[in-house]
């Protein structure tokens, strides 16, 4: 589309579209949505934790703009040491809703060797980058905005009872905002809206696959925290974008050593959390 806002609408606009699709004939999904507002009608949880989808939306956005001035590789080190250093705080204060975890050497090692894994698997493509503390600092900021919306995904979750009721007030919420923030653009920079070019159908599909990503991750924060799934999520990250240069390269697409290694680095992070919990636990 040549847009970044506008493909960050196209991608929240057709999850929406999806999960309405699947509301509409899930009786129970619409029954959640329910009863998330009747819980914040009650006071069992507070009125801001549905902005949810709105940080996720905050991120897209702030995304459109760091990544031109820091670069793909920068922006997602320091979004991911964002994550990462928020999900040790969320955890700690149980905002996902699960029990409160401390923090503890074990979960600050393995935060450190996963963010240090992503730096490694994106080496190569660092030279391509203008570095910028300021654009670092918004990366980081934004990144810290995605570990917040999981755990308040989480907790949405334990009143809703079902994901896709989550994933659903999300892209409602998500959306809204992305809109609200072309019309802004729209009004004060630039007076054109979704000049839609001619596209592949598969662009269409990364909503839906949000859809989905969303409701699986408000169900396994629950269980694992917000650390936990987000040093496992990395790992699966980093083996996507493997497979999808071996498999659909683009042109001049050469598989990099430094991302076989910090694939490698990402799961020894999960080990090390993991490993040691159980040492932890038997102590």
């Amino acid at each position: 589309m040549g847009d970044s806002l506008e493909a960050a609408v196209v991608s929240f606009s057709t999850g929406l579209l999806f999960v309405t699709a699947i509301a509409i004939f899930r009786k129970d999904v619409r029954a959640g949505l329910s009863q998330i507002f009747k819980a914040v009608k009650e006071s069992k949880m507070p009125p801001w934790t549905l902005a949810a989808g709105a940080l996720g939306a905050s991120f897209v956005a702030m995304q459109t703009y760091v990544v031109p001035i820091a670069g793909v590789a920068l922006f997602t080190v320091a979004s991911l040491a964002g994550q990462t250093g928020i999900s040790l705080w969320v955890d700690k204060l149980a905002l996902s809703g699960g029990a409160k975890t401390l923090i503890s050497k074990r979960r600050v090692i393995a935060a450190v060797i996963t963010v240090m894994a992503v730096g490694v698997s994106a080496w190569d493509r660092f030279e391509m980058s203008d570095f910028s503390i300021v654009a670092l600092g918004l990366a980081f900021f934004a990144g810290s905005w995605v570990g917040v919306q999981r755990a308040l995904n989480g907790r949405i979750n334990s009143h809703s009872n079902k994901s896709f009721a989550t994933s659903w007030l999300n892209f409602i919420t998500g959306t809204s905002f992305l809109l609200f923030l072309l019309l802004l653009r729209s009004l004060f920079i630039d007076h054109s809206i979704l000049n839609f070019q001619t596209a592949p159908w598969w662009m269409f599909l990364g909503g839906s696959i949000g859809v989905i990503y969303i409701a699986l991750s408000s169900h396994i924060v629950q269980h694992l925290g917000v650390l936990e799934f987000t040093l496992f999520s990395v790992g699966g990250m980093l083996i996507g974008s493997l497979l999808i240069d071996l498999l659909f390269p683009t042109p001049g697409t050469v598989i990099s050593p430094f991302l076989i290694i910090g694939i490698m680095m990402a799961y020894l992070g999960s080990f090390v959390n993991s490993k040691l919990r159980g040492f932890t636990k038997r102590d």
